[in-house]
């Protein structure tokens, strides 16, 4: 289990190292760090690249040596915030994940101007994702639990630190919105999508993708209620699905030919029809015949060409001859 979630957290973590100092590092768009560096600083990097090794390696004794070494190398490194960084460390390198993220999220709130903010919000980022990715939470000192709502929190909490439209807060973004999908909570990987299509350029492919999130969140809320209860449910997230699939096809006609937006669109033009039949329907039952009518009108003048308007049209029919 132990080499489990260290080959796991090996895998995100090494790729990306963070600033010496706050204006020789940038992070770019592909998450990668663009280096203006002394050679001072560069060796520091590279110490502390190599200390991190240790702790995803789980070497707990060996990177609580070599943080020592670099806090005796690097005096300008010695103040309260590095402390509470290598604590942090220590306790990720101990699989100790739920303190090693709140001591993270200390020294990013209590040090927010520190030059071990970057690697601070990576590392958060790393054990967020690590949940989200079946990592369970150990509650009582041996129940062992699901740590989903506990990998969110602590990436939302990332995120403020990180900048909501900066490129790890989006991938973050991205990684909640999925999570939310996997278990079925689509009226928060609505929003979650929301959020994302919001922030990111306009002609970004992951733009696209967000509104299609969107539009496939909404139409999954309202599928998830029992087929035979669904008409006596509101319309409003099927409404709201019919507009974002329109807007799909209208931003991006190649990409909606590509995924059937125009099949998906006639599903949810017979669920909206079929709602506003059933309703001119219980009327009928009721014996109120001209409130009946009414909705069968609306069926037949709102939606067409659907199955719903040829019954609309013969309940009229009936109801006019009778």
């Amino acid at each position: 289990m132990k080499k489990t979630f260290l080959y796991l957290l090996a895998a995100i973590s090494l790729v990306h190292v963070s600033s010496y100092a706050s204006n020789t590092w940038m992070l770019d768009d592909e998450q990668n760090w663009d280096l203006i560096a002394t050679d001072e600083q560069k060796k520091f990097v590279e110490n502390m690249t190599f200390a991190q090794k240790l702790v995803n390696d789980g070497n707990t004794k060996d990177a609580k040596s070599e943080f020592a070494a670099i806090k005796k190398n690097f005096s300008e490194l010695s103040g309260k915030d590095f402390d509470l960084f290598v604590k942090s460390e220590i306790l990720l390198s101990n699989r100790k994940l739920v303190k090693s993220a709140r001591s993270f999220e200390k020294l990013l709130t209590k040090y927010s101007e520190s030059i071990l903010r970057d690697m601070a919000i990576k590392r958060e980022y790393e054990i967020g994702i690590n949940f989200l990715n079946g990592r369970k939470k150990v509650v009582l000192g041996f129940i062992a639990i699901k740590g989903n709502t506990e990998g969110i929190s602590i990436l939302e909490k990332m995120i403020d630190h990180a900048g909501v439209d900066s490129p790890i807060a989006i991938e973050s973004s991205v990684a909640i919105a999925k999570n939310y999908e996997k278990r079925k909570k689509f009226d928060e990987a609505y929003l979650k999508w929301y959020e994302i299509y919001s922030l990111v350029k306009s002609n970004s492919i992951l733009k696209r993708d967000a509104l299609y999130e969107m539009a496939k969140a909404k139409h999954a809320s309202y599928n998830k209620n029992p087929e035979s209860k669904k008409p006596f449910y509101d319309s409003t997230t099927l409404r709201a699905a019919k507009s974002y699939y329109e807007m799909l096809k209208s931003y991006y006609p190649e990409y909606a030919d590509e995924i059937g937006v125009d099949d998906t669109l006639k599903v949810i033009i017979e669920q909206l029809a079929y709602k506003e039949l059933s309703i001119g329907l219980y009327y009928q039952k009721m014996g109120n015949i001209q409130s009946a009518n009414l909705y069968f009108d609306m069926v037949i003048s709102n939606w067409p060409d659907s199955k719903s308007a040829e019954i609309a049209q013969n309940m009229l029919k009936e109801n006019t001859e009778s």
